[in-house]
């Protein structure tokens, strides 16, 4: 499956069984597992990975963009220089998504495998504010 699979996926945090009890059963806990093992493996098939955009700039220019300390630095590259860059930044947004997937695969699997701590009832009858 693809990362954007696993985002949808993971976008409900807790159906209303999970909400009555707030624990996950071992069963959804190892779901939560595979599909991070899953996503730890697409991302050791990465290769080269680097921010910033590539432009195509006439005639037969190419300029990578990209901010370093705060600052805008472009550089001229070839033509076979922008399809690794391009590639390269690809990378990093695949990069950025499947991490982002994998703390919200965490956060539910972490919060969820132990009981958390019990809310106070709201008040029937709140304090009037004082004059």
């Amino acid at each position: 499956m693809r990362i954007s699979t696993y985002l949808c996926e993971t976008k409900t945090f807790m159906n209303e069984s999970e909400k009555q009890s707030g624990l996950l059963s071992p069963a959804q806990v190892e779901k939560l597992r595979r599909q991070f093992s899953r996503l730890a493996r697409e991302l050791a098939e990465l290769t080269w990975f680097c921010q910033g955009s590539v432009m195509h700039t006439p005639p037969g220019a190419y300029r990578w963009t990209r901010k370093v300390k705060n600052k805008t630095i472009t550089i001229a590259l070839s033509k076979p220089q922008a399809g690794l860059i391009s590639q390269a930044i690809a990378n990093h947004r695949k990069l950025e998504k499947s991490l982002k997937t994998m703390r919200v695969l965490s956060e539910k699997a972490l919060l969820g495998s132990a009981p958390g701590v019990r809310k106070k009832p709201q008040r029937k009858n709140p304090k009037t504010p004082l004059s």
